[in-house]
């Protein structure tokens, strides 16, 4: 079963900078669109940031000017560059990435089992 893993995620003092990875645990057929989402607590989960094969991108308007998703397909790895962190960005990130992993699997999204962010002094 092939899973999308996350890496960079830690605790970080406001204005400062994370820098999130993903990729799936082993080559895959193909892959899509790729992003990354975020939920707080008691909160419902927020797309934060979406990049398509072809590198056009979408942010929510609260992340705007601050991150900067990117992808390397030849990794099949995408990226998402935070800076100027704010407490409210604090919540756990998850990856997810529209694939084909095999020839006779259909096309789905899959999730990454989330990293934790946490912006605080």
């Amino acid at each position: 079963q092939v899973q999308l893993v996350e890496s960079g995620g830690g605790l970080v003092q406001p204005g400062g900078s994370l820098r999130l990875s993903c990729a799936p645990s082993r080559s895959i057929f193909s892959i899509y669109a790729m992003g990354w989402y975020r939920q707080a607590p008691g909160k419902q989960r927020e797309l934060v940031a979406a990049i398509t094969s072809g590198g056009s991108t979408n942010y929510a308007d609260s992340v705007k000017g601050r991150f900067t998703i990117s992808r390397d397909n030849a990794k099949n790895t995408v990226y998402l560059q935070m800076n100027s962190l704010k407490p409210e960005d604090t919540a756990v990130y998850y990856c997810n990435a529209d694939m084909i992993t095999n020839w006779s699997s259909p096309r789905r999204a899959y999730w990454g089992q989330g990293t934790q962010v946490t912006v605080s002094s």
